[in-house]
């Protein structure tokens, strides 16, 4: 294993260190507990949005902390779910006394841990659960679907709600609301290599790849042979046009993201491909985003969420972001 680190010990909290060095203008860190905020402290009078899960899913969810997203995320050790002390003191440290907003990727861990979190919460909170992928129901990971990549869409547009003055509960009915319009799926041609294991988490061969995979390396639907890019999207746009059951003439988000070890001329080539067969099913790409947004370390491969849109979500997607991974209007 080759990876530019230090020592197993110390790549999250090194990290993390450079992030907020980089990117000072725009966020805070702590340690211990471990937690990243806006650097601006709490907003008054706005509902706070806070999400969190294991590190390895970088620039998820810290690179999206900022004005018009989140306001706090917790990050975990690689793959693992933040402790229910690092969501408390993150709440306690944006609450601006509108209530908080946690934001949930269905995996077991995170689930339980926010849970905790929630009970010692002091002021009014709710909770947003993302189970966006649709490649399987249940994993060992999750109890139902696993949320992946269209946890980005749900902050972002919550994000945006909130940052408009939206009460609490106006802005869990809209990140339920975005969760339910969104699905995602993924393919993996590698593993990846967690650095405390110092070997990868599966073995593919060279004309394998894993249809459905989760970004902790998770299996999938299942195990095929490696096929053309063409092919490969016609499955993934095909799950998940069957999950959405979307109208002709539908407007959506197309989301392509890379798992962190895919060059981006072959993510665009992904895209280029999933445009195409929404166009053929009637849904209109209303909005794109292309990149390394929800990685798994350095696995190969991408997903491809769709998130179908309304007038009053495409507007909230529009407006103004400012954070380390996501930055327009500003």
């Amino acid at each position: 294993m080759k990876k530019l680190i230090n020592s197993v010990d110390s790549v999250l909290r090194e990290s993390l260190d450079g992030f907020a060095a980089a990117h000072a203008d725009i966020v805070k860190l702590s340690h211990d507990p471990t937690f990243v905020v806006r650097a601006g402290g709490p907003v008054k009078g706005k509902v706070a949005l806070i999400s969190g899960g294991g590190a390895g899913h970088e620039p998820l969810h810290a690179g999206f902390v900022g004005e018009g997203m989140l306001h706090a995320a917790c990050p975990g050790q690689v793959f693992t779910s933040p402790t229910p002390d690092q969501m408390h003191a993150a709440a306690a440290a944006v609450d601006g006394g509108a209530g908080i907003l946690f934001i949930v990727k269905n995996y077991a861990g995170d689930v339980m841990n926010f849970e905790m979190a929630a009970e010692l919460a002091e002021g009014p909170m709710a909770t947003v659960l993302t189970n966006d992928d649709v490649a399987v129901e249940k994993s060992t990971f999750s109890a139902g679907r696993r949320g992946v990549a269209g946890t980005l869409m749900v902050e972002k547009i919550v994000g945006a709600a909130a940052e408009a003055g939206a009460d609490l509960e106006t802005c869990r009915a809209l990140g339920e609301r975005v969760n339910a319009a969104s699905g995602s799926m993924g393919v993996a041609l590698t593993s990846c290599t967690v650095p405390a294991a110092g070997t990868p988490t599966f073995t593919l061969a060279d004309d394998e790849m894993e249809m459905g995979v989760g970004i902790h390396g998770e299996p999938g639907r299942r195990r095929v042979k490696l096929a053309q890019a063409d092919d490969i999207a016609a499955e993934m746009i095909g799950a998940i046009q069957q999950d959405l059951s979307p109208k002709a003439g539908a407007a959506a988000l197309l989301h392509v993201n890379g798992f962190g070890g895919t060059p981006l001329m072959e993510l665009y080539l992904m895209y280029n491909a999933a445009a195409k067969l929404c166009a053929d099913a009637g849904v209109v790409v209303a909005r794109s985003l292309v990149g390394n947004y929800t990685t798994s370390l350095d696995m190969a491969g991408c997903s491809i969420t769709l998130t179908l849109l309304d007038d009053e979500t495409l507007r909230l997607w529009d407006a103004p972001v400012k954070t380390a991974a996501l930055r327009w209007g500003c």
